[in-house]
């Protein structure tokens, strides 16, 4: 196994096999809003020991430093993922795309543009902030949000911090106080940014046709089911799961039921990639 980082943060996260057969099999994932690759680390690390060369980039804004986040615009997501997307797509037969949060809406926005996705991977799609944990005066949002104010304004990450694992959320918690993983508040600007690609992702959903894993808590505290439901019904997938959690918040990769989002995505891919293989077989016969 071979860790590789960029010179623009140490915090990607690239797991690539470099025996004699490179696997033909890719995943590229995205974090979320104010996260970084170390959300993916052991989700990212599982599919690499099923064969998967695995990319985790930290997105624009993200990383380095922290202030970088109140000047990111969606443009600069939206070009960044479809950058590496462009890079790496040519050197794999299959290639997954996917993400949690913000990461899942960016996966999203890849596929309306690009139709040689293999699969997605959408874990805690947020496409409407709408969660149990929003604050109640979410009412005044817009005037925030629309107004110079969103550069001012942060929301703070608070309990129960997206999991509903009592140990696993007090590690998290520990990490994040010390800025190691994530940032501990929500600023307005970044906020007012996943809005608008979300706004487009909506906009554009009949235009992904790439086969959908989506799979969502029922008490996801930061957006309720409404996103994951509005993937499945929209998109225009040969090809659509949605998967719902029952003991588990946002964070689905660290939480009660960690397990079973890994084995539904091993399904997933494998299921994809030997449909791939059959589908060749059949169309090499032909052509005998």
């Amino acid at each position: 196994m071979n860790v590789q980082k960029t010179k623009k943060s140490d915090m990607d996260h690239i797991l690539i096999h470099r025996e004699t057969v490179q696997p033909n099999r890719a995943v590229m994932l995205f974090h979320g809003l104010t996260g970084s690759p170390y959300e993916l680390k052991k989700y990212a690390k599982h599919l690499y020991d099923k064969g998967f060369d695995v990319f985790c980039y930290c997105l624009p804004g993200h990383g380095d430093h922290a202030i970088d986040i109140y000047s990111v615009k969606e443009k600069d997501w939206r070009e960044f993922a479809d950058e590496r997307y462009k890079t790496l797509r040519k050197n794999y037969a299959d290639f997954f795309v996917g993400g949690l949060c913000l990461g899942a809406v960016l996966a999203l926005n890849l596929a309306v543009e690009n139709k040689d996705i293999t699969g997605l991977i959408c874990l805690s799609t947020t496409l409407f902030l709408d969660g149990w944990t929003i604050p109640f005066y979410n009412f005044l949002m817009p005037l925030g949000l629309y107004t110079i104010l969103r550069y001012y304004y942060t929301f703070p990450e608070r309990e129960p911090y997206g999991i509903k694992n009592i140990k696993a959320r007090s590690a998290v918690s520990k990490l994040m106080s010390k800025n190691t993983v994530a940032m501990d508040n929500y600023p307005l600007s970044s906020v007012y940014e996943l809005l608008l690609l979300s706004k487009r992702v909506r906009h554009n959903i009949t235009k992904v046709f790439a086969p959908v894993l989506i799979i969502h808590s029922l008490e996801d505290d930061l957006t309720s089911t409404k996103s994951a439901k509005f993937v499945y019904n929209n998109a225009s997938s040969f090809y659509k799961e949605y998967v719902e959690l029952n003991d588990s918040y946002h964070l689905v990769l660290y939480d009660n039921e960690k397990e079973k989002v890994l084995n539904k995505t091993i399904e997933f891919i494998d299921a994809l990639s030997y449909k791939r293989n059959v589908d060749l077989k059949e169309l090499k016969n032909r052509r005998k």
